[in-house]
Parts: C-alpha cells; sequence; structure tokens
C-alpha cells in the first residue's frame, strides 16, 4: 500500500482547495513518509515507509549499518 505509514496507518487526507474566489477543487493532504531499514520482530532487515511524527516519537527502530565487505 502506497502512502501509508508502517507503523500508524496514516494515510492520505482530502479537502478542497479554497481559491480567492471561493471556488473549490479537490485537494490531497499526504503524510510525510520516509523510507527507513527497520529490524522487524523476526530480526531482519526490512525497509519500510514511515511517517516522520513515529520517527522522531522512536516508535521504530532503525536498522544497524552494515559494514561494507571490501
Amino acid at each position: 500500500m502506497a502512502r501509508v505509514c508502517y507503523v500508524c496507518g496514516k494515510g492520505p487526507g482530502s479537502g478542497n482547495s479554497v481559491s480567492h474566489a471561493n471556488n473549490k477543487t479537490r485537494r490531497r493532504w499526504l503524510p510525510n513518509l520516509q523510507t527507513v531499514k527497520i529490524v522487524n520482530e523476526q530480526g531482519e532487515r526490512v525497509r519500510v515507509r514511515v511517517c516522520t511524527s513515529c520517527i522522531s516519537a522512536g516508535k521504530v527502530k532503525k536498522a544497524p549499518a552494515v559494514a561494507a565487505e571490501a
């Protein structure tokens, strides 16, 4: 599912754009999603889309960086 937070399920909101002449057209407010690598329950590294409010609240544990092999 695109544009949905992996942790909290936050998705797009909808409403109207209202012009100065009071014309109304439909619009969407998209959540601020970032792609992060996390460690899931099984201990695997998974790439997921998480909103920035969940990242700053510490609701996800980022996966440690893997050293590049030479």
